[in-house]
């Protein structure tokens, strides 16, 4: 099976250890063990529960306190609805493998994860590309999804909040696309690992499995939990296609393991708490980057309303990728090259590390801007 390469994915490989101030990065500072243990109410004595633990492959589908938990973050899911998975980047790719077959029509929005087009792609699946417009505040033309669902669609694919614009598709416009999607049969795939991280109210983002009957949604511990290091995504999506899903998981995945399994419900059984978190840090880090913002000429943007990455139009005669990667051999600051992203003329921004971070890094992109 031939696939394009990973644009985003060969970009941080190549970087992300030989910088010093990473503004590329997407997830939410990342927790240590002591520091889940502290949030969590914990301590270290509790790691002792960790040793008589057999290292069995565990429960296949995850334990059943797991995916408890996992459902209580959606309004309409039971653990019946709900598979583990090697991170969200597993659960995409576990759905789109399990869907789509040579010839479908599937739809895409861009920008997005790769993941949603390449893979489909390489299956052999007709891809059409919904583009998402700034001047739309990078939401998706619907006039434009009706037309392209017209002719037929198997999938339609999403992500929200929004990779890497921090577009939030609001729950009206949600229900909008369930009904075009029902109105062509389709499914709809929506990549949610940002989830939780708006910017504004204290609730979640409304999720597409409890809004349409053929509506799926992944995510994971990596965005707005901060534990990427788990390893550990899910699906929730309806009973037949969870069946489904296993056959093919069976192929790759078994179980995940029983250490990723234990924390991830211990997070998430304290998810309000970790979420807490994240959202201080995302909203002080996000009000910064627009103060900098406003004072740099050269740069303009559509503000994010979730998520940790927000898309920066560049006013410089240099490529995203030039621009970047001066800006990292000069003062060792790592954006994303708009065109890892099929975006060229923007970089990609992450503003949900440690602050200082951030704030450090933010006046070294200054210096550099005003010589170039």
């Amino acid at each position: 099976m031939k696939i394009d390469t990973f644009g985003v994915e060969m970009w941080m490989n190549e970087w992300e250890t030989k910088c010093a101030f990473n503004l590329a990065e997407t997830c939410v500072e990342s927790l240590t063990i002591n520091e889940l243990l502290d949030i969590t109410g914990r301590n270290e004595a509790d790691l002792s529960t960790l040793l008589p633990l057999k290292m069995t492959y565990g429960e296949i589908k995850g334990s059943d306190r797991l995916r408890n938990a996992i459902a209580a973050l959606y309004c309409k899911q039971s653990d019946e609805n709900i598979l583990v998975t090697h991170g969200t980047i597993g659960a995409n790719m576990l759905v789109h493998k399990t869907l789509v077959e040579p010839s479908d029509r599937v739809i895409s929005i861009v920008p997005t994860y790769q993941q949603h087009y390449s893979i489909p792609k390489s299956i052999g699946a007709e891809i059409d590309l919904l583009h998402l417009r700034e001047d739309m505040g990078w939401l998706p033309d619907l006039d434009a999804l009706k037309k392209m669902v017209a002719n037929g669609a198997k999938l339609i694919a999403l992500t929200n909040p929004n990779n890497p614009t921090g577009a939030l598709i609001p729950r009206e416009m949600l229900e909008e696309i369930a009904n075009i999607a029902r109105d062509a049969g389709a499914w709809v795939l929506c990549d949610e690992v940002y989830r939780g991280t708006d910017q504004q109210g204290q609730d979640m983002t409304a999720s597409m499995a409890d809004i349409y009957e053929k509506g799926i949604s992944t995510a994971g511990m990596s965005k707005a939990y901060s534990l990427a290091g788990l390893r550990l995504g899910w699906i929730a999506a309806p009973d037949e296609l969870i069946e489904e899903v296993m056959i093919h998981r069976d192929y790759d995945t078994i179980s995940v393991g029983m250490i990723d399994d234990h924390f991830a419900t211990l997070a998430l059984e304290n998810c309000d708490r970790l979420l807490q978190r994240s959202r201080r840090i995302t909203r002080g880090n996000l009000a910064h980057l627009a103060t900098w913002i406003a004072r740099e000429p050269k740069l303009s943007w559509i503000k994010p309303e979730s998520g940790t990455t927000a898309l920066v139009k560049l006013g410089l005669e240099m490529t995203s990728y030039d621009f970047c990667v001066a800006l990292l051999q000069e003062q060792g600051v790592m954006f994303t090259p708009g065109s890892a992203l099929g975006m060229e003329g923007y970089v990609r921004i992450g503003y949900a590390n440690n602050p200082e971070i951030l704030t450090a890094g933010l006046e070294r992109v200054s210096d550099f801007l005003s010589r170039h």
